[in-house]
C-alpha cells in the first residue's frame, strides 16, 4: 500500500471532515494509509431503497440530516447513502475503510461538476472533488462505480414513472373517461395509456449518447485516481443494473376479477399489482428487460473502451443483470415480501406514510397520491431499487469482483437462491 507524506495527509484530513461522505473505519493506522474502497455513481450504488440513510454534508459544508418529506428534493440528504449499500456489506479482504460518495440520481456530469449545476441536481460537490479529498489520507484500492442509467438523454426514474403511470391510468379510466386529467408522473401532459415499448424507454441514438457521456466521465475518474493514488494500485469495478421486474409475472398477478391488462378498465388488477409492488403492463416487461440489457451493453462498452485506452488499468465490468433472477417483484407469489427489489410506493401527500394498497381508492384518489410523487419526488424515489436484502446480494457480487478481477465478472442467482460469479 502507498505511503504518503504525513503533512499533506494531515492537511487534507481537515477538508475530509467537512465532506459529504459515509465512512466505515477499520483499526487505526497512521502509516501506511488505510486501504480503502470508495463507491461512486448513482442510486444503485448509493443504497437507494436499502434504508437507514446517513446524513450528508452539502457543498457548503453543512451536514444535512433528514429534512422532512416536504423539503426540496435537491437537499443533499436525498442522495440516500445507506449503511446497507453493497459497498458497506461486501466482504473485501484487505480493505479497512469504506467511503460512499454515490448519490441517488447522479448523472455522468456529476463526476466533475457539482450536481446542483444541472436541473434536478442535489447540493453536493462533484464526486471527483470528494474523491480527491478521500485520496489525501486514504490509500484507494477499490472503486465501485455505477453510472449511466441517468443521463442527459434518459433517466431511470422517468422511465419507471412513465410505464407505471400508463398502467395505472389505463386500469382506472375507461375510453369514455379520457377527459380525466390523471397522472402523468413525468411532465404533466395527457397520459398515454398504452404499454411502454422499446421506443418509449431509450432508442439506439440515446444509448449511444449516454455511453459517450459515461465514458468521458469515467475517464475523468481514472485520471484523478492516477493523480491521487501514489502506488497506482487500484481496481475500478464498473457495475451495471438489475431489473426490478421479472420477464413474466407469476400466474396470480396476470388476472383479477376476470380481467387482464388488455381489457379496458381493470381496477382490481391495478390494485393487486400495486399491492405486490409491480404496477406495470405485461407487455412492458420485455421492453423493460431489453432496456436493462441496453444499460448492460452501455457499461460493458465503457469498460471495453477504457481498457483499450489504458492497457495497464485494472478495470472490471461487473454484470449483475441476473443477480435477482427468481426474486424479482411479482416473479413469485408473495411479492413484495420475497423480492430483492423495493416495491413501487407512493404517499398520500408528503406524510411519511406509504400507500400499500389502491383498493379503497377511486380515480381522483389515484390522481392525488400520484401527484404527491410528482411534487415531492423523495416520497417515491426508493421505488424499484435493490432493497437491503438486494444489496446483500450485490455485496456478494462485489466481493467476487474484488477477489477475482479480470475484464468481466458475471454474477447470477440460481433457483435455490445461491449466488455465483464467473
Amino acid at each position: 500500500m502507498s505511503v504518503r507524506r504525513t503533512v499533506a495527509a494531515a492537511a487534507a484530513s481537515l477538508a475530509l471532515g467537512a465532506l459529504s461522505i459515509s465512512v466505515t473505519t477499520g483499526p487505526a493506522q497512521a502509516d501506511p494509509l488505510p486501504p480503502t474502497a470508495v463507491a461512486l455513481g448513482d442510486s444503485f450504488i448509493s443504497g437507494e431503497g436499502a434504508g437507514g440513510y446517513s446524513a450528508v454534508v452539502d457543498q457548503s459544508g453543512v451536514e444535512q440530516g433528514f429534512p422532512g418529506w416536504s423539503s426540496a428534493n435537491s437537499n443533499a440528504y436525498f442522495c440516500h447513502r445507506s449503511p446497507n449499500a453493497s459497498i458497506a456489506v461486501a466482504s473485501l479482504p484487505g480493505i479497512t475503510d469504506r467511503v460512499n460518495l454515490a448519490c441517488s440520481g447522479a448523472q455522468p456530469a456529476d463526476m466533475a461538476t457539482a450536481s446542483s449545476a444541472r436541473p434536478a441536481g442535489r447540493t453536493v460537490a462533484s464526486q471527483i472533488d470528494q474523491l480527491r479529498q478521500v485520496g489525501a489520507d486514504h490509500d484507494i484500492d477499490l472503486v465501485l462505480l455505477g453510472l449511466g442509467s441517468n443521463n442527459a438523454h434518459f433517466t431511470f426514474g422517468t422511465v419507471a414513472a412513465e410505464c407505471a403511470g400508463r398502467f395505472v391510468g389505463d386500469g382506472y379510466t375507461g375510453w369514455w373517461e379520457i377527459w380525466v386529467d390523471i397522472l402523468n408522473w413525468v411532465n404533466g401532459t395527457k397520459l398515454n395509456e398504452k404499454p411502454c415499448t422499446d421506443a418509449d424507454l431509450a432508442n439506439a441514438q440515446q444509448f449511444a449518447g449516454a455511453q459517450a457521456d459515461t465514458t468521458a466521465a469515467v475517464r475523468q475518474v481514472l485520471d484523478v485516481l492516477d493523480e491521487i493514488d501514489a502506488d497506482g494500485q487500484h481496481r475500478v469495478v464498473l457495475q451495471d443494473y438489475t431489473n426490478p421486474l421479472p420477464q413474466a409475472y407469476a400466474a396470480q398477478y396476470l388476472t383479477e376479477s376476470g380481467r387482464d391488462d388488455e381489457r379496458d378498465k381493470y381496477r382490481a388488477l391495478v390494485d393487486e399489482r400495486y399491492a405486490a409492488g409491480c404496477p406495470a403492463d405485461v407487455a412492458t416487461l420485455a421492453p423493460a428487460h431489453r432496456f436493462s440489457q441496453g444499460l448492460g451493453s452501455l457499461v460493458a462498452g465503457v469498460a471495453s473502451t477504457l481498457r483499450a485506452e489504458r492497457p495497464g488499468a485494472d478495470i472490471t465490468y461487473l454484470n449483475v443483470q441476473r443477480a435477482f433472477d427468481g426474486a424479482r417483484l411479482c416473479e413469485q407469489p408473495g411479492s413484495p415480501a420475497n423480492a430483492l427489489a423495493t416495491p413501487l410506493r407512493v404517499m398520500d401527500g408528503p406524510s411519511g406514510v406509504f400507500v400499500d394498497s389502491f383498493g379503497p381508492f377511486d380515480k381522483l384518489d389515484i390522481k392525488r397520491v400520484t401527484d404527491t410523487c410528482k411534487s415531492y419526488y423523495q416520497t417515491c424515489q426508493e421505488s424499484w431499487h435493490p432493497s437491503a436484502a438486494g444489496h446483500q446480494v450485490l455485496g456478494q457480487c462485489l466481493s467476487a469482483a474484488w477477489g477475482r478481477g479480470g475484464p468481466q465478472v458475471t454474477c447470477s442467482r440460481a433457483p435455490s437462491g445461491e449466488i455465483s460469479a464467473g
